[in-house]
């Protein structure tokens, strides 16, 4: 048993591939041979299950809706054919396998995603402010600009007939 493991970890150190999970929107990077020439063709789609995690060669189950079919593809995470795996978004999924996705057609735009540039974007925002702009802030000298200027309320334009008749009548509070 510890030769297995020794034999994965050596598998796995070569390729650095990231850990995939069911959720994950991927673009997985396949070359293909068509007689002589060799070329990189993009499979873009989401990750509804992966197999065997802690073997030495595990798979994931792609699948993306192409011209209203849906295609699946199931590719070995390791392989040489495979240049590369990016992550491009993650869904918040409470199932390892997503296998009723198959059946809901184009269920994936309901998925709640984050994308992952965004989501460094929102780390780097959380940085404290440097401690000159909280000392003006503080003080209140800084300029209001038109978006925190309240806007005023539009006045109804009323007929002169309307306000004479509205003007008339007693209102009762």
């Amino acid at each position: 048993m510890e030769k297995v493991k020794i034999f994965n970890a050596k598998i796995r150190a070569a390729m650095k591939r990231p850990n995939l999970k069911a959720g994950d929107i991927v673009k997985v990077h396949r070359k293909i041979k068509e007689g002589e020439k060799e070329r990189i063709q993009i499979f873009e789609g989401i990750v509804i299950g992966v197999k065997g995690r802690q073997s030495s060669s595990p798979t994931a189950t792609i699948r993306r809706v192409s011209f209203g079919t849906g295609v699946e593809i199931t590719i070995p995470i390791y392989s040489p054919s495979i240049s590369k795996i990016e992550v491009v978004k993650q869904a918040q999924v409470r199932r390892a396998k997503l296998f009723y996705l198959r059946k809901k057609g184009l269920r994936i735009s309901k998925l709640k995603t984050k994308e992952l540039e965004k989501f460094a974007a929102e780390k780097e925002k959380e940085e404290p402010e440097p401690e000159t702009e909280k000392a003006e802030k503080s003080e209140g000298t800084a300029k209001k600009t038109e978006q925190d200027q309240p806007k005023e309320a539009s006045k109804a334009v009323v007929p002169p007939a309307v306000a004479k008749a509205l003007a008339g009548k007693e209102s009762v509070t």
